[in-house]
């Protein structure tokens, strides 16, 4: 029963949303509410304000957007909440789709004046398929937005999903005092404070309370009362089922840099969200509270801990309970592993763990070997395939301008490979041996330039290379037959990461005719696995 009660404890999340729709500043008033910050700061800090909390590089902190996936655990009125923050620019959502294989739920956050935007459009289609439940909070109700029930409207049409909206907004824009929920009947009105690095102070009480009342304008409680009154006729009903299965999402309005309604959305969120569920092992549903332990890798960093120079292996824990010094089985390379260095992470902070249970995540520190994907177990025949592959769609040299600093470009640059976020391809036939890097967006290329010097000290020049297309040949394609293969001009064989041979083409017109011209090759556009 311990497990089972420890289960029903987890609450595993990520959040998501289009850059600039105030996913990190959600994500560290989530962290204030929860106790885990006693004075919080927002991405566009003034120097003498802690910088924030899940955008741990140096590189996020300048640029002011997330470039890499944060871990945060923390306690909050008896449950164990993993959140894990995500990037939201296109180009980092690689590391985003991978970190949405590790969590059970997601809240979904969308800028109350642009509404649905492409990458939040693009990671929902990723939760759906998935069949992750989604919670939604429409953020910034204190600048200028559009109707609220426009917003609601364009959330079911344009995505496809019931949206009950669980409180709704008293004003918009420098108007805004604050939400009415539904659920209880009552209105939450809200009290600014300097530079939302507290909890705002809050006032609770009926649309008729006589005080409440004369802190908002009876036009804009008439057009509330009038709102309500239209999803009450006409809006879904809530429905904890739906909202499991993923075809009806919970709507929280607010302002996260201002901390209007972030208490709602984490305390509605704790009750409602899910906790951890089965996984799916060699083809069959795995329950959480199997006896046995297993967990896979969806995630790996260098250089969290730049006085170490170390890496660090993210493990969602899927069933049994893991034990510190525990042995287990690595099923890619067949050995034992011990498990001795395992923590519990804040960003980039550490404590060490001695135990974790089904939804929780820790990082393994210092131990070679582990991949993208990897399954640790104590039972041999348990083996997930969860992490998925993309395809990358920009290419690019990287020169050593710098022969001297040889070996530490080159350890840099292995150590990043072995996160997954970039690959190199190797063209069998170049005249010099300059690594070929391919990724999902050129963004990922800046990254790898900035890590290579900060951490490593070595400088690096990035040429762009001629193609924009990539297909990979069948499994098991023999060797001797490549050299009949007609290339269309432009086209270039090279060999990913796993030794599967592909064909790098300038544009997709190539790729077509080369389909036309070697009619019984069949091409993937999907990273063909390892044999």
């Amino acid at each position: 029963m311990d497990i089972i009660r420890q289960i029903q404890k987890r609450r595993t999340f990520a959040i998501i949303s289009h850059p600039d729709a105030g996913k990190t500043t959600l994500t560290e008033k989530l962290l204030l509410y929860g106790g885990s910050l006693q004075l919080a700061g927002a991405v566009t800090a003034r120097k003498n304000q802690r910088a924030t909390t899940s955008d741990w590089m140096e590189l996020e902190r300048k640029r002011g957007i997330s470039v890499s996936s944060t871990v945060l655990q923390f306690d909050y009125d008896g449950y164990r909440v993993n959140l894990l923050d995500t990037p939201g620019h296109k180009d980092f959502s690689e590391d985003t789709y991978r970190v949405l294989t590790a969590v059970d739920a997601v809240v979904m956050v969308i800028d109350a004046a642009k509404g649905i935007e492409p990458q939040t459009r693009k990671l929902f289609e990723v939760c759906r398929q998935r069949g992750a439940p989604i919670f939604t909070f429409i953020n910034k109700c204190d600048r200028p937005t559009r109707d609220p029930l426009a917003l609601i409207d364009e959330l079911e049409r344009v995505l496809g999903i019931g949206a009950f909206p669980v409180n709704w907004p008293i004003g918009t824009g420098v108007d805004f005092r604050g939400v009415f929920d539904r659920q209880t009947r009552q209105m939450h009105l809200f009290e600014r404070t300097d530079g939302g690095a507290y909890r705002a102070p809050v006032e609770i009480g009926g649309m008729d309370d006589p005080i409440l009342r004369k802190r908002v304008d009876e036009p804009t409680l008439a057009r509330v009362a009038e709102e309500l009154e239209v999803l009450d006729l006409a809006g879904e009903d809530f429905d904890d089922a739906s909202v499991l299965a993923g075809e009806k999402t919970p709507v929280y309005f607010g302002s996260a840099v201002n901390n209007f309604g972030v208490q709602l959305l984490l305390d509605g969120f704790l009750k409602h969200g899910p906790a951890p569920k089965g996984r799916a092992a060699n083809g069959n549903a795995l329950p959480p509270e199997h006896p046995e332990f297993s967990g896979f890798i969806f995630k790996i960093q260098a250089n969290m801990d730049p006085r170490h120079r170390d890496r660090i292996a993210f493990v969602r824990v899927c069933t049994g309970r893991f034990e510190r010094d525990m042995t287990v089985h690595h099923p890619r390379s067949a050995r034992q592993v011990r498990l001795s260095s395992s923590h519990k992470l804040f960003g980039n902070e550490r404590e060490t763990v001695d135990e974790a249970w089904p939804g929780d995540v820790i990082g393994l520190v210092g131990l070679p070997g582990f991949g993208i994907g990897d399954t640790l177990t104590t039972d041999p025949t348990i083996a997930y395939r969860e992490i998925p592959r993309f395809t990358p769609e920009a290419f690019a040299f990287l020169h050593n301008p710098n022969t001297s600093k040889f070996k530490q470009f080159r350890q840099g640059l292995d150590q990043l490979l072995e996160e997954g976020v970039i690959q190199v391809l190797d063209l069998p036939d170049a005249a010099t041996r300059v690594p070929l890097l391919a990724a999902v967006g050129p963004l990922q290329f800046e990254v790898v330039q900035y890590r290579l010097e900060s951490e490593y000290g070595a400088a690096s020049r990035l040429e762009p290379a001629p193609w924009n297309v990539v297909r990979w040949l069948p499994p098991g394609f023999p060797p001797s037959e490549l050299g009949s293969l007609v290339l269309p001009t432009g086209a270039r064989l090279a060999y990913d990461m796993g030794r599967q041979p592909v064909i790098l083409f300038p544009n997709e017109w190539a790729a077509d005719y080369f389909g036309q011209t070697n009619s019984k090759v069949e091409l993937s556009a999907l990273p063909v696995a390892n044999a």
